[in-house]
């Protein structure tokens, strides 16, 4: 039996993948190798491979949500031992090295972006949140996005800031809501009506509807003489876009606001910036990396002030069923994320 095999997507558009081996790979200096156990698919898995682009590589291993045993660790890392439950974020795409993607049997990653998860979760619960919480923290935290104060897992300092996040019921949105509230702030957000209880159970203050035709007045509405902090769109698409400058629009107010996608129609006052999740481990002296991942997040994991959020829907066992998971988030889910075991 070989000791590691992948998902390989070895040409453009290239459907469905093949399965088949792939170097065990050797950590280097502040890297780990995970021996996984579940993966969690986004939607920029079956962009990249439906539109063949963003890649310079071929083959290539795609998935970005790690879960498993750490296998190995590279010179330098301390925060690790073999046999430890974690999480990791993987960074493929970065790289451009396939053996930094998720969907093989032993990814490699940074120690940076792992973090061990208790007992109490599963690895199915827990692959959920890693692409979730890197992107949602790089919005949150980066000085040239919203500059929050970072998050903490016990005596969380309120402020008299709010913030916005439209799509709470999202991944990212789930992770943005309980990072924002552990920052101290109040948190207003969007969602249907079925998942107000949902968004509401991560900590959010008020949710708005967002199919509702008077979306944009009720949030201007109870917005108005509020210290309002800025906005996170994680959904960042056209209606998104529109609603939160007709918003600004009506306060007559310049607030920050990062996105998670570039806005094609952007205004005077709401220019989304690009979030990029890699960007925590490209920070000076990667404050924000080291913050949420090695030392936020375990304890926050540990104690339940951080929960594994969206729910985890798992719908295939092993690397096969990794393309029928890519085609179930085409035809798109809510409030949960696509996980398959391996």
């Amino acid at each position: 039996m070989t000791e590691n095999e992948a998902a390989w997507i070895t040409e453009p558009a290239e459907y469905p993948f093949k399965i088949h081996n792939a170097a065990k790979p050797k950590p280097g200096p502040g890297e780990v190798v995970i021996k996984n156990v579940a993966v969690a698919i986004n939607p920029v898995d079956w962009k990249i491979q439906s539109l063949g682009r963003y890649l310079n590589q071929y083959p290539f291993v795609l998935g970005q949500d790690a879960a498993g045993f750490i296998e190995d660790v590279g010179s330098g890392v301390n925060r690790f031992k073999k046999g430890q439950r974690v999480i990791a974020h993987c960074y493929g795409l970065l790289t451009q090295d396939p053996a930094h993607g998720a969907f093989q049997l032993y990814p490699v990653t940074a120690e940076s972006l792992v973090t061990e998860i208790p007992e109490s979760l599963t690895f199915e619960q827990a692959v959920v949140l890693p692409l979730a919480v890197s992107t949602a923290s790089a919005g949150l935290y980066r000085k040239d996005y919203l500059n929050l104060p970072f998050p903490e897992a016990d005596d969380v300092k309120s402020t008299d800031k709010v913030l916005l996040i439209w799509g709470g019921a999202s991944s990212v949105g789930a992770s943005a809501i309980q990072l924002a509230v552990a920052s101290g702030l109040t948190v207003f957000t969007t969602a249907s009506e079925a998942n107000r209880e949902f968004v509401k159970s991560l900590g959010a203050h008020a949710v708005f509807d967002y199919r509702s035709s008077t979306v944009v007045e009720d949030i201007s509405h109870v917005l108005r003489g509020l210290n309002f902090a800025g906005v996170y769109d994680a959904i960042a698409e056209e209606p998104s876009f529109a609603a939160i400058s007709e918003i600004f629009d009506m306060l007559d107010s310049k607030v920050p606001v990062a996105s998670v996608l570039p806005c094609d129609r952007p205004t005077e006052r709401c220019i989304p910036q690009y979030v990029i999740a890699y960007s925590i481990i490209q920070e000076p002296h990667n404050d924000i990396g080291d913050w949420i991942w090695g030392k936020y997040l375990p304890r926050a994991l540990a104690n339940g002030a951080f929960q594994a959020k969206p729910d985890p829907y798992v719908v295939g066992d092993g690397l096969k069923t990794i393309q029928h998971g890519l085609d179930v988030q085409k035809k798109g889910v809510s409030a949960k994320k696509v996980i398959v075991t391996l």
